[in-house]
């Protein structure tokens, strides 16, 4: 049996010869630059002054700091980790393929929004937003917050108004909201502000009942475009707004004098109904002005069946020759047969009895030249029916099959046709 070995005592460890002169070698050293600053009290005194300096220099920084709400002020109670926990990151991946069986020539739909290219998979949009919590309206104490999207992909150039200026390609909105403690609060926006006007959403089917943008939100609508906006609520079935903007289609940069004001009063007559009523006028140059007025609501049936209605009406009037006037009229419905399946209608009328207002303007973007409506013709008018099946697989996940038909009096108006039928699906990831 092997003899078991006494365990060595950790003070005697310690108390070794060997270990001592270790220990006294490793002091004599740290001692050796405070016997040398002993020994010169000129580096001494030098060494504390750069410390002082350094110190007043890290303290200047911070009150910087402060003052620019990177670090929180001594009576604040934020700090950058909970305002970073703040910012909300949103947005959504959207992809779709339709077929026009007009076969246009030159492969593009004319009038047709999205899906630049017939008989193509398409990108539609990939859209990232970053918001902070909105700013709280209260009569008491100010408030402020901000917004910012962008969008890319074959969708992007028609809405994002201010494409293709540079520093604006991506940007959809982006604007700082602050909250003024009058009355019950005051709500005032400036930047960047997507459209008062029309239903629809101009995310598509990420957010509306049908996949395809219908020929209202483009031709009876506008872009968003840079302005300041107040808002005020009355009460819970009363709000108005007013903005003052770059002109109706000028976007994010006033090349020209002209500006649009546009006024909204919300009503919301019981809680399943809302209505807006939308007036809006002003010089989009100094040679023609655009004036006019929306009406749009929606009233939710039941839980299951939801409906919505937009009337528009556009008057161009130019300084020289006679005004020109548009109208529109639209309407949507959709039942929610259970929470993951559902199915959505269109319908919409387009009256450009003055020419002018639909035929022969384009998509903006390089890929929609030839996108146009054109005709022959003086005046015309378009029609359309889109119905759309809403599948939710998957959290998160919605895919929209649909099959949209066009009518319009305009002579050969779609790619040399009179009608025509666009079938396809879209699929959107939300995030």
């Amino acid at each position: 049996m092997r003899k078991k070995t006494k365990p060595t005592s950790f003070k005697r460890s310690l108390t070794s010869p060997a270990k001592i002169g270790v220990c006294l070698g490793g002091a004599l050293l740290a001692a050796g630059p405070i016997t040398a600053l002993a020994q010169d009290p000129g580096r001494f005194q030098k060494l504390e002054q750069e410390n002082q300096d350094l110190r007043k220099r890290l303290d200047a920084l911070e009150t910087v700091a402060k003052k620019e709400g990177i670090l929180p002020s001594a009576d604040s109670t934020a700090t950058p980790i909970k305002a970073l926990s703040e910012i909300t990151l949103s947005g959504f991946v959207q992809a779709s393929y339709f077929y026009n069986f007009t076969e246009p020539s030159d492969r593009k739909s004319n009038g047709y929004l999205w899906n630049t290219t017939h008989n193509s998979f398409s990108l539609n949009k990939v859209k990232l937003t970053l918001a902070s919590p909105a700013a709280e309206r209260s009569g008491e104490t100010w408030g402020a917050g901000y917004r910012a999207s962008l969008i890319w992909g074959e969708d992007s150039p028609v809405l994002n108004t201010g494409s293709p200026t540079a520093g604006f390609e991506a940007l959809r909105e982006a604007y700082v909201e602050v909250n003024a403690p009058i009355g019950s609060g005051l709500n005032i926006k400036a930047g960047q502000l997507i459209s008062l006007l029309n239903w629809e959403s101009g995310d598509g089917g990420a957010a509306n009942p049908n996949f395809s943008q219908g020929y209202q939100w483009f031709f009876t609508g506008n872009g968003p475009a840079a302005g300041v906006q107040a808002g005020y609520t009355f009460t819970d079935w009363l709000d108005v707004k007013v903005r003052v903007q770059n002109g109706m289609y000028a976007g994010p940069i006033d090349r020209n004098n002209g500006k649009t004001v546009i006024g909204s009063i919300g009503l919301k007559p019981c809680s399943k109904a809302w209505m807006n009523l939308i007036g809006f006028g002003g010089d989009e140059s100094t040679t023609l002005s655009v004036k006019g007025g929306s009406v749009i609501g929606g009233m939710d049936i039941t839980e299951q069946f939801h409906t919505g209605f937009e009337f528009d009406y556009f008057v161009f009037d130019p300084s020289v020759g006679a005004s020109a006037n548009l109208w529109s009229a639209g309407g949507w419905a959709w039942y929610d047969f259970t929470p993951k399946f559902g199915v959505a209608l269109r319908g919409e009328y387009l009256d450009d009895k003055d020419g002018g207002g639909i035929k022969g303007i384009a998509f903006p973007g390089a890929s929609r030249v030839g996108s146009a409506v054109t005709s022959p013709d003086a005046d015309g008018d378009i029609a359309s029916i889109a119905l759309t099946l809403n599948w939710k697989p998957a959290p998160n996940v919605k895919i929209q099959p649909e099959i949209r038909y066009d009518h319009t009096t305009y002579t050969g108006g779609f790619d040399g046709k009179k009608d025509r039928v666009v079938v396809g699906a879209g699929v959107t990831y939300l995030y």
